[in-house]
């Protein structure tokens, strides 16, 4: 008897829908807020982040419990039938690529729940938005329809658009407009791609992304889908010249919006181009990595000489990630184990790092209310708990040694001058954009903290003498929940490592050399 109720459990647990309830429990639990009454903002917010940290926990049940990391093959796989003459189907599964990803989508949605303790503006509304993102990111990382992947893809605008308009700063419906009609304008040529690719060699439609990654197409046509689906996540990284929205959505955004955009939104773009045009368009992707190589060592120069320029700290700390997404373009288009490794790691931990950035400069903003850093100055002396924590961060952001992006920029840059696809000379130029990059972010960064910090221009018109200015025990807390896995990493880099370094040797593989 004993035998078989075993039997039946370990039938229940291996088809158990654990990644459908991970990717419907955020936003279904989110239906039940505007039933809370609407002064109950301390209900709503202890509900939102249980729901939060109860999604979490869950996600971190079934890495441990369920996931092998060995396995270079879809995991845990769901299939659904959803509409009958599309055949859409709802098709989960996670592998070594999405579980990372997954796992820091858990970690900094239950932070920036945390850190909007003060939204007090509609905030039924708010933390609904904030479900709904959640679910709709981890739906992404988890889709294996391309259909599906785009459904999830669009489902994330709309949150971000209204979070925007309602609770960003005074430009926020200029940068709300500007963040819709990119991204949306550029998510076009994933349906048209998907489209195209479903119906390609047959008359029924196929969306299963395994289906499709053993499909192949004639290399004219693969290089049309190549550039249709790098465009959108061109946008989304976002990749130069289509970069404009970041600084204005995140200079206007409510900072724990920004964390959500910076730890995990452009990593979107990154997830897409390994998903989908490495794995499923590998002849294409070999004959435009070199361009994808010049273009992020290119945007890595760029974006750190226009972040310096900037006066306003949100806009300086945007054009950071952009110059830090630069080195992940890198990584993907060295088309080696450590490149890719390397650029999985950066996504990871500058999720980590931008995330932890965007919440001290928002605080700051609730105390000193200027972003400009021309007007700042000696704050330090009243903040010294946030000066510690932002310098802290900033070090963490400059590749400092001992932290996580140190080691995911030293990968890349091995994956680059040992790749066996390019020249000598070409690496020896791209070898030498990276280190002006790398030269120019501490030059950017630690201005930033001489100017908001150090001096005595704030104690010039300083309007809160009589109150703690420095960060409270919230606050700290948020922090010291960053700054652990942003060292962890960089001390012991194989904690992470080891979750997609069986799936990045499974990609590679498909490329002949």
């Amino acid at each position: 008897m004993g035998f078989f109720i075993q039997s039946f459990s370990i039938f229940i647990m291996s088809n158990f829908p654990w990644l459908t309830i991970i990717v419907l429990l955020p936003v279904s639990a989110g239906f039940i807020i505007p039933l809370f009454p609407i002064k109950g903002n301390n209900i709503i917010r202890w509900y939102t982040l249980g729901v939060c940290l109860s999604e979490f926990l869950l996600i971190t049940y079934v890495f441990c419990y369920h996931f092998k990391s060995d396995n270079q093959f879809i995991q845990l796989k769901e299939d659904y039938n959803w509409i009958n003459f599309l055949d859409f189907h709802w098709r989960l599964g996670i592998d070594g690529l999405s579980i990372g990803l997954i796992l820091l989508t858990g970690f900094i949605t239950t932070l920036a729940t945390l850190a909007a303790w003060p939204v007090t503006r509609n905030p039924r509304l708010f933390y609904f938005l904030m479900l709904a993102m959640y679910s709709g990111q981890v739906g992404l990382f988890a889709s294996q329809d391309i259909l599906l992947f785009f459904f999830m893809w669009e489902l994330e605008l709309i949150p971000v658009y209204l979070l925007l308009c309602i609770w960003g700063g005074k430009r926020r419906l200029y940068a709300a407009t500007k963040f819709i009609l990119y991204t949306a304008g550029g998510s076009i040529s994933i349906l048209m791609g998907a489209l195209s690719m479903g119906f390609y060699g047959s008359n029924q439609l196929t969306l299963d992304l395994q289906s499709l990654s053993n499909k192949s197409y004639p290399i004219e046509l693969e290089i049309i889908l190549y550039l249709g689906f790098f465009i959108a996540y061109a946008v989304k990284l976002p990749i130069f010249p289509l970069h404009t929205w970041l600084p204005d959505t995140h200079g206007e955004a409510h900072y724990s919006t920004c964390m959500l955009l910076a730890g995990i939104l452009l990593k979107m773009g990154g997830y897409g181009i390994i998903r989908i045009n490495m794995e499923l368009l590998p002849h294409a992707h070999s004959i435009f990595a070199p361009w994808i190589v010049i273009i992020g060592a290119l945007q890595i120069v760029y974006a750190a000489l226009t972040s310096f320029s900037q006066r306003n700290l949100k806009r300086r700390i945007a054009y950071s990630s952009i110059s830090h997404m630069g080195f992940v373009l890198i990584g993907i288009g060295s088309m080696t184990d450590l490149g890719l490794n390397g650029a999985v790691l950066q996504m990871i931990s500058h999720g980590l790092i931008g995330a932890a950035l965007s919440f001290p400069a928002g605080i700051s903003y609730d105390r000193t209310r200027t972003l400009f850093l021309d007007r700042m100055g000696g704050t330090a002396i009243y903040m010294p708990k946030i000066f510690t924590m932002f310098s802290s961060f900033s070090l963490a952001s400059l590749a400092l040694p001992g932290m996580s992006g140190f080691l995911a920029e030293f990968l890349i840059f091995l994956g680059i001058v040992i790749s066996h696809n390019y020249s000598f000379n070409f690496k020896v130029l791209i070898t030498i954009i990276e280190a002006i990059g790398i030269i120019l972010t501490p030059i950017y960064l630690l201005s930033m903290l001489r100017q908001m910090f150090y001096g005595y221009k704030f104690s010039k018109f300083l309007i809160f003498s009589n109150m703690d200015m420095d960060a409270g025990p919230r606050e700290i807390f948020i922090l010291i929940c960053l700054i652990f896995p942003v060292i962890g990493i960089g001390i012991y880099p194989n904690s992470v490592l080891f979750l997609w370094n069986s799936k990045i040797n499974f990609i590679l593989s498909k490329f002949i050399f």
